[in-house]
C-alpha cells in the first residue's frame, strides 16, 4: 500500500523510540516518550493558494524533521506507524 500525501500534507516516519539510557539502563516502555523526530516519506504538491499557485514544500523526502508531540494523525503501513502531517505543525529541520 502507498500513501501519497495531499495538498501541504508531508508523511513521517517516526523515528525509534530510546529504549536505553546513555549510561546502559533499559526503560520500560510506559517511561519513553513519544517520539517527536522523523524522517519525511513523501510529501503532497504543496498549498494551494486561492490564485490557484502553489506552494511547495519546503521539505523533502529523507529529511530529518521535528514535530509537536501531540501533532498529526497516525496510520500504519505495512505494519509500521507513520504519521501525516501538516507543513505548518512541524516545527523545524534537523542539520545532519
Amino acid at each position: 500500500m502507498a500513501v501519497k500525501p495531499l495538498e501541504d500534507r508531508i508523511l513521517i516516519k517516526p523515528l525509534e523510540r530510546e529504549t536505553q539510557t546513555a549510561s546502559g539502563i533499559f526503560l520500560p516502555e510506559s517511561a519513553t516518550e513519544k517520539p517527536m523526530q522523523g524522517i519525511v516519506v513523501a510529501t503532497g504538491p504543496g498549498k494551494l493558494l486561492d490564485n490557484g499557485e502553489r506552494i511547495k514544500p519546503d521539505v523533502k523526502k529523507n529529511d530529518v524533521v521535528v514535530f509537536g508531540k501531540y501533532s498529526g494523525t497516525e496510520i500504519e503501513i505495512k505494519g509500521d506507524t507513520h504519521l501525516i502531517v501538516r507543513e505548518s505543525e512541524l516545527l523545524g529541520m534537523v542539520d545532519a
